[in-house]
């Protein structure tokens, strides 16, 4: 891949649509599954070898890496492609796998303990990316999608479920107005997948499957422990979600964790609009609304007028949100000043403990340009959900039962990860071949991804590279 030095480290718009040998073999060298291939021969043990492991694993890679539509036409692919062949180590034509060996290796890789270490080839990856890229996971924003899929026979769909793996059912998400009127319906059959994802870079960092019933506020939990296990301690800053995870225990996890949630609140007030902070009597003109922003009431004039309070600031020492006099920060009139602001230098100040409502009072108040910008990021999340989706193609609904479509599932988010390391280590051009060069970050994910060349080797790679500039000027 050519990458223009303009765009971004994960320049998705650059994939190959079609993706060469070089880049193939590329993507096959980032991937670490070695203790994965180990697992599956120990399971195999002294049984039939027709179909060794590593070709059955390199076949799923390539299907989905090479966006078939179905493992069929990537295996039609390799009895025509020898070249394509010799990269997954297929000595001939004859030996190239069928598609039911493909089923029955789907089937083992959806079972324990392969199912993990498939996780862990996506976490690896990711946790490489984290050690390199410094911001990598510092914004996030999670969300869930519908994935639609098939269910096995009750007799067998019965062992997957005795096995932890949960169950294709129908799925139903309405969405409604202000008025709470029901305005779309979505129906689906099939799973759930939630992922937390890099805001800046649009990267998966932790993923989860589970049935349609499961809301976001229940797995969010999961994915934000699995995202902080393979990145560094203290990476991520900010959480942004929909108002499905507006929840005070997810506040609370988000509060313990340093982490400052970036979460719509929902509508509970039916009939209150406004309450004011404790300690503050009736004679107080400061109030609050069910968002959680801090309001001031001028009772001076007829009739009164209520004014947002300028926010000042999250003072983390005190845990507590610092908001001031509107008019006296902004610089207009206001009736009520000399009432309010009477002997005061900045005018009236009013600190508002978060420990009173953690889900009205964030550290990041909804009611800021600030929490409007990381809110907008949450469009991450739709465009990684539309490349699993639509590219590598997670949502065709060919597949049948839990195992299989979790396998399968794994290997997609395996090949996301890979295909974001080759775009970070990728060589950027300014215009001519002579001028293109790795960035510090390619340079160090070379570093993690290959081992480093023998010293006699690399002086013969460069005088064999002098020789070829000589003899092309």
């Amino acid at each position: 891949m050519r990458i223009r030095a303009t765009k971004p480290l994960f320049a998705w718009d650059a994939l190959e649509d079609s993706p060469t040998l070089k880049t193939i073999k590329q993507l096959l060298e980032v991937i670490p599954d070695q203790t994965l291939l180990d697992s599956l021969r120990d399971t195999r043990g002294k049984g039939r070898d027709d179909i060794p492991v590593h070709v059955a694993w390199g076949v799923l890679v390539l299907a989905v890496a090479l966006r078939h539509p179905t493992i069929e036409h990537c295996l039609g692919e390799l009895g025509r492609n020898e070249s394509l062949r010799k990269l997954i180590q297929i000595d001939a034509e004859d030996k190239v796998p069928k598609k039911w060996n493909l089923s029955r290796f789907l089937d083992r890789l959806g079972e324990e303990p392969h199912l993990s270490h498939l996780h862990g080839i996506f976490d690896a990856m990711i946790g490489r990316l984290g050690s390199v890229v410094s911001d990598l996971g510092r914004d996030t924003a999670g969300d869930a999608t519908t994935l639609n899929a098939r269910r096995k026979k009750d007799q067998l769909a019965e062992k997957e479920r005795q096995a932890g793996l949960p169950q294709a059912s129908g799925g139903r998400k309405e969405y409604t107005d202000e008025a709470g009127n029901v305005t779309k319906v979505v129906q689906w059959f099939g799973f759930k997948l939630h992922l937390l994802v890099d805001v800046k870079h649009e990267v998966s960092l932790a993923y989860k499957i589970t049935d349609p019933k499961a809301g976001d506020g229940e797995t969010l939990p999961c994915i934000l422990a699995d995202a902080q296990a393979h990145l560094p301690p203290g990476r991520i800053k900010t959480v942004a979600y929909d108002k499905a995870a507006a929840s005070n225990e997810v506040h609370e996890l988000l509060s313990r964790n340093g982490i400052k949630p970036v979460i719509q609140n929902r509508s509970l007030w039916k009939e209150e609009q406004e309450r004011m902070l404790p300690s503050h009597d009736g004679n107080s003109n400061i109030v609050y609304d069910e968002s959680g922003t801090v309001y001031c009431y001028d009772r001076v004039s007829q009739p009164m007028v209520r004014h947002p309070m300028a926010y000042i600031g999250h003072e983390a020492s005190r845990q507590t949100l610092k908001y001031r006099c509107p008019a006296r920060h902004e610089g207009w009139e206001c009736p009520m000043s000399k009432i309010c602001n009477a002997g005061k230098k900045y005018g009236l100040t009013v600190r508002v403990p978060r420990e009173i409502d953690l889900r009205r009072f964030p550290a990041i108040p909804r009611a800021t340009r600030q929490f409007e910008r990381l809110y907008k990021g949450r469009t991450a999340v739709e465009r990684v959900n539309a490349r699993l989706q639509v590219f590598w193609g997670a949502d065709d609904g060919n597949v049948t039962g839990s195992r299989r479509f979790f396998a399968l599932l794994g290997v997609i988010l395996v090949v996301h990860a890979a295909f974001a390391t080759l775009l970070a280590m990728a060589p950027r051009w300014e215009g001519t071949l002579g001028q293109t060069k790795l960035s510090p970050i390619a340079k160090a994910l070379y570093g993690k991804v290959r081992p480093p060349m023998p010293p006699r080797r690399r002086r013969r790679a460069s005088r064999e590279r002098q020789m070829r500039l000589r003899f092309a000027g």
